[in-house]
């Protein structure tokens, strides 16, 4: 069967997480819409992502959803837009360790890849309150601090004019929302982005092909750390489970929704348990002790293309990353960060020093860039449709 071995290692992972205090979770039951009719061209046994009764997806959204997505004309000066800080070859990442936005004015995280980004059931790296894509696109769209797309009151009848009066787009948005008298107003647009963004779907690395039974398709290396990831030892599937390599993920079929975040150690300024201010994980929301520094686990497909990593990119490369989780936590020596992220008190049980030799590491590694699918970081499908005419 499919993905037999990381179903087992999620079952396992779903009853510890109800045992462990470790994570933050927020149970849901799913409202999702089945969406078996759209044609999502997943491998077999693999389910779509959920998608919100409310924005039922159709290929005419999609369609419209992915020209809005590179189209520089829906920021508020004309000089961004979504793909500016979400490009296709680096997984919709955009290598920067913080994001700049069109006025730039900097981020203070950095940009997150988009693979399978339909799956996550919570959005941004530590927001436990966005559970959709619609709702996660009015930060960067109309957000003001930072300023990203920069949308406003006073420029919003303007950008939407940029459209409505394009032919081109007027037949994209009428098909699109065929039965929607004006459908040029923002809700629409975060509609038809959502649905593209669904699409942005990564099943073809070596190891999705390694587990669909192409035996050939990894590595001696590759093997040997896919072995340790799953292990006992390295214990790396707790936080990093299920087919799309993290915790926070649920398909159309899921009836629970759970949302985890996990203080990793990055940081423990001067042995108090802080981060830095701004960056805090959930806590920012919440103003509970206990959720300093928990961020939500990243999603690891393609995550060899994704440098640097971390909510604020301050590992430059995977092996900094493993070599971090070896050491369960980081621990700053100088600079205003100074502290042992492995003694922060909100440290989560399931990160801990791991005893691992050189080779173990470069396997680690080598098992994490086995995960990077090139099909999906040069489909023309998701590509950007103005590419041949600039």
């Amino acid at each position: 069967m499919v993905y037999t071995n990381i179903i087992k290692q999620s079952t396992f992972v779903l009853l510890l997480s109800f045992l462990l205090l470790a994570c933050d979770s927020e149970v849901r039951i799913s409202d999702s819409e089945q969406s078996s009719e759209f044609d999502w061209g997943l491998p077999s046994g693999v389910y779509a992502p959920r998608v919100p009764a409310s924005n039922p997806i159709s290929d005419a959204k999609v369609e419209l959803g992915r020209h809005l997505f590179y189209d520089k004309r829906l920021s508020g000066n004309q000089t961004q837009s979504c793909a500016s800080c979400h490009e296709q070859d680096k997984a919709f990442s955009d290598g920067r360790a913080r994001g700049k936005g069109s006025t730039d004015e900097l981020h203070l995280r950095s940009p997150q890849q988009l693979s399978n980004v339909g799956y996550y059931t919570a959005y941004t790296w530590a927001n436990s309150a966005l559970f959709t894509l619609e709702d996660q696109m009015n930060g960067p769209l109309m957000g003001n601090h930072p300023v990203e797309m920069g949308i406003n009151d006073e420029n919003r009848d303007e950008i939407m004019t940029r459209f409505s009066s394009n032919p081109f787009y007027d037949e994209l948005f009428q098909k699109a929302f065929n039965d929607v008298e004006n459908p040029y107003q923002v809700f629409y647009v975060t509609q038809a982005i959502a649905s593209f963004e669904r699409t942005l779907n990564s099943f073809d690395s070596p190891y999705d092909r390694y587990e669909r039974g192409d035996k050939s398709a990894l590595s001696a290396a590759q093997i040997r750390g896919k072995n340790l990831f799953f292990s006992e030892k390295a214990e790396c599937f707790h936080c990093h489970s299920g087919e799309h390599f993290s915790d926070s993920t649920a398909n159309e079929k899921s009836f629970f929704i759970n949302s985890f975040f996990h203080n990793t150690g990055l940081y423990n300024i001067a042995g108090s348990g802080e981060f830095p201010t701004g960056n805090r994980g959930i806590y920012e929301l919440s103003g509970k002790t206990k959720d300093m520094g928990k961020f939500r686990a990243s999603i690891l497909k393609n995550i060899e293309v994704t440098a640097p990593f971390m909510h604020d990119g301050s590992l430059e490369t995977l092996r900094d990353v493993v070599d971090f989780y070896a050491e369960g936590g980081r621990n700053i020596e100088e600079g205003e960060f100074i502290g042992d992220g492995r003694e922060n008190p909100n440290l989560s049980p399931l990160v801990a020093r791991i005893d691992l030799n050189e080779q173990e590491r470069e396997d680690l590694v080598a098992f994490l860039e086995s995960l990077t699918d090139e099909s999906f970081l040069t489909s023309e499908k998701i590509s950007d449709p103005f590419k041949d005419t600039e």
